[in-house]
């Protein structure tokens, strides 16, 4: 099982503009050992209280009632890109799911404080809520997330803007 030492030390490594991003979708296994659908929405509903206190606070809606929104949609896109039962499908229209979410980020200037913020609190929330898992798990779950947040990233310090495509690696 995961000390939240272990977790809090998961590394976060820095988005270079342009380079392509590999990555892969988080294991079942994670998805099974945080437990399911309910210990999903628990790990992802405590995030988003972080996120509401956090610096990144003003990227999402300020209204109580439209922030629990948020927080059962991405509830819902962790669940299924996790491997969960197929619950975010009306959201992402038909696209794929990683894909729709890159695009959807396009609409927000998000530079990397931003994505090293939310990464942190991420951290936090995994430190709070998945000490029962494996470490293992948790570090395959913790890879998609750094690697797929590079691609959110929008914004950077030269003052210019770049919108990523992404290349995710095909699991056997």
């Amino acid at each position: 099982m995961a000390t939240r030492k272990e977790i809090m030390d998961l590394p976060i490594t820095a988005v270079e503009k342009g380079k392509p991003v590999h990555f892969k979708n988080p294991p079942k296994a994670f998805y099974e050992a945080i437990g399911g659908e309910e210990g999903m929405k628990e790990l992802m509903y405590n995030f988003y209280d972080k996120i509401y206190e956090s610096k990144i606070a003003h990227f999402f809606p300020q209204d109580e009632e439209e922030f629990e929104e948020v927080k059962k949609k991405n509830s819902k896109f962790f669940i299924q890109i996790c491997g969960g039962p197929k619950v975010y499908e009306n959201e992402s229209k038909g696209m794929e799911l990683n894909e729709y979410m890159i695009r959807i980020h396009d609409d927000f200037s998000i530079n990397e404080n931003n994505r090293i913020e939310w990464l942190g609190t991420m951290r936090e929330a995994l430190a709070d809520k998945a000490q029962h898992v494996d470490i293992g798990l948790i570090r395959e779950f913790w890879e998609y997330l750094e690697a797929f947040s590079k691609l959110t990233v929008n914004n950077f310090a030269d003052g210019s803007t770049y919108y990523a495509a992404y290349t995710q690696v095909k699991e056997d």
